[in-house]
């Protein structure tokens, strides 16, 4: 019997984590890993205790901050390393799988993280109309291993 690979497995994951964000513009889904096991998940959204932007404002999403990002939003990446760094994981070494690929402030928060690997499915730049996915960029000139998702053969 045929079995799907990780790398299937865990974006399949992500992509349903997606469907649970409250974000009105776009929904990304997590999902950390080590050694094949979940470390953590995450989706886009505002910090627990806050408004729900679906909620709050459905028509148009939470107010956007000066370069027009969501001002209260947390990133799916962020919410994942987040909630591992409070529960104590250990993230040195494990790989993020995510919907989006990162912009460059959560490049930064991964690589000072310790994570080594980010496989994303779809691009932030041509998402947000950019040339280049700059934390992609980011990742890979400083040793992490950033690339899109392609679906792998049944191992």
């Amino acid at each position: 019997m045929q079995k799907p690979a990780f790398d299937t497995i865990f974006m399949n994951l992500a992509s349903n984590l997606a469907l649970r964000s409250h974000c009105v513009k776009a929904q990304v889904g997590a999902v950390l890993t080590k050694d094949t096991r979940i470390i953590s998940i995450g989706y886009n959204g505002p910090p627990s205790g806050t408004h729900n932007c679906d909620e709050e404002w459905p028509e148009s999403g939470c107010p956007r901050d000066s370069k027009g990002s969501c001002s209260l939003a947390l990133h799916a990446e962020e919410n994942a390393i987040l909630y591992a760094v409070k529960n104590g994981a250990e993230l040195e070494g494990s790989t993020l799988y995510v919907t989006l690929s990162p912009c460059l402030p959560c490049a930064r928060l991964i690589f000072s993280s310790g994570i080594k690997k980010v496989v994303f499915l779809n691009s932030y730049a041509a998402y947000k109309g950019l040339k280049s996915d700059e934390g992609v960029d980011f990742l890979n000139k400083f040793g992490v291993d950033a690339h899109q998702y392609a679906a792998e053969q049944q191992v």
